[in-house]
C-alpha cells in the first residue's frame, strides 16, 4: 500500500508506522482497512440478488459499504484538494518538474487556459478520484497478494528459496559473498532482473495457482459467438474463472495442481511465456493489465532481497491458510512467517 500510494499520490502513507506500537495518526490504517473491507462487501453483490434493494433502503452490507466508501472518498478528496491548491498557489500548472506522481500528471493533463489567457486548472474531482483509486487498488491488492502466496509456496517448497538465493547472487554478480543489503538492492538493475528466469517462473507459477483476480467478468458490447460456438448477446455478462482454468489438467497436464516453476522454463533454463488467453492472471487482448511489467519488477525486487538475506518458514507449519472472500484472492488474517537471517 505504501509503495503504490507514493507512486499514485506522491506522498508517504506510512501504514506500518500508523499501526505500530507507538500509535500515531491512524488515518492511514483506517483508509487501508476501508479499502479492504469495501472490496469484500462489493464481492457480495455477485451472490446477493437483493443488493440493489438493500442499497436503496440503505440496509445490511450495502449500508456498511456506503460508510466504507465515505471513508475512502473523504481521504482521497482531501489529497486531491490539497494538490489542486498547491498547483494553483505555485502559479505553475506543470508540476512534473518537481512532482512525478500519477495524481500530479493527471492534474497537469487537465490544465486549461482561462478566458483572460492566464494559467488555470479545471479539476474534476470525481474523475480524479476514480482514476487514482483505480491505480491504487489495482497496484496494491494484486501485487501484495501475489507476493503473499509466493512466500506461502516458497515455505511449502524450501528448494524454491535456495534456487532464488543462488540465482539472485549470479544475476547481481554477488555470488555467495556477504554483500550489504543496500548494495545488493542497488545491483538489482533491469538487466539483473531480466536474468532471473527461475524467480520469474516461480512468481508466474504462483499466479497460475493463485491468481490475484480469481473471478472476472466482461460485458458484451455486441452480439457475438464465442470460440466454442456459444452465442452471446449485447449486454450479456460473461464470467471466466482464472482460479479454475489455472488448475485444469486439460490445459496444464496431469500435474496441473502441483507447484512446479520448471514448467515455465525451456531446456536452457530461460523463461517461456504462455499465451495470455491460457494464462489469464493478467487478462489478455486489449484489456491486458497495463501494470504487468511494473508488478513483476516490484515482486522480483522484493522477493530477491528477502530470499537473499533470510530463510522463511511458516509460523505454524501444520496450519493451512484459507481465503478471504474479496474481489481479489486475499489470505484470511494474513500470512504469518518466521524469518531467519542467512
Amino acid at each position: 500500500m505504501d509503495s503504490i500510494f507514493a507512486v499514485t499520490f506522491g506522498s508517504e502513507l506510512n501504514t506500518l508506522g500508523a499501526s505500530g506500537p507507538d500509535g500515531g495518526d491512524d488515518e492511514a490504517s483506517r483508509f487501508q482497512a476501508a479499502v479492504d473491507d469495501a472490496s469484500e462487501f462489493t464481492l457480495l453483490r455477485y451472490v446477493n440478488p437483493f443488493w440493489k434493494a438493500m442499497r436503496l433502503l440503505n440496509v445490511g452490507p450495502e449500508a456498511a459499504l456506503r460508510e466504507l466508501v465515505k471513508v475512502v472518498d473523504e481521504f482521497v478528496y482531501r489529497r486531491i484538494r490539497a494538490r489542486s491548491e498547491e498547483l494553483q498557489a505555485s502559479q505553475q500548472p506543470d508540476l512534473t518538474t518537481t512532482r512525478r506522481d500519477m495524481l500530479s500528471r493527471f492534474m497537469e493533463a487537465a490544465s486549461t487556459a482561462t478566458d483572460d489567457g492566464s494559467a488555470g486548472t479545471t479539476v474534476d474531482y470525481k474523475y480524479l478520484r476514480d482514476i487514482v483509486l483505480n491505480i491504487l487498488i489495482a497496484g496494491k491488492d494484486t501485487t501484495v497478494e501475489a507476493l503473499a502466496w509466493f512466500f506461502y509456496m516458497a515455505c511449502k517448497h524450501p528448494r524454491v528459496q535456495e534456487r532464488v538465493f543462488q540465482e539472485a547472487g549470479e544475476a547481481t554478480l554477488a555470488g555467495e559473498a556477504a554483500v550489504p543489503v543496500d548494495e545488493f538492492a542497488r545491483r538489482l538493475t533491469d538487466e539483473a532482473l531480466s536474468r532471473m528466469h527461475y524467480l520469474h517462473a516461480a512468481l508466474t507459477e504462483t499466479l497460475r495457482l493463485y491468481p490475484a483476480l480469481p473471478l472476472n467478468n466482461k460485458e458484451c458490447f455486441s452480439d457475438d459467438v464465442l470460440p466454442d460456438g456459444f452465442s452471446v448477446g449485447k449486454g450479456d455478462i460473461v464470467f471466466y474463472v482464472p482460479y479454475a482454468t489455472g488448475r485444469m489438467e486439460y490445459l496444464w497436464g496431469e500435474d496441473a495442481e502441483a507447484f512446479r516453476p520448471e514448467r515455465w522454463l525451456d531446456d536452457n533454463g530461460e523463461f517461456q511465456q504462455e499465451s495470455p488467453f491460457k494464462f489469464t492472471a493478467f487478462q489478455a487482448g486489449p484489456r491486458i493489465c497495463l501494470g504487468k511489467e511494473l508488478a513483476y519488477r516490484q515482486m522480483k525486487v522484493l522477493a530477491a532481497v528477502l530470499l537473499r538475506f533470510f530463510v522463511f518458514k511458516l509460523r505454524d507449519e501444520a496450519a493451512s491458510v484459507s481465503y478471504r472472500a474479496t474481489i481479489t484472492l486475499l489470505i484470511e488474517d494474513g500470512l504469518h512467517l518466521t524469518a531467519t537471517p542467512r
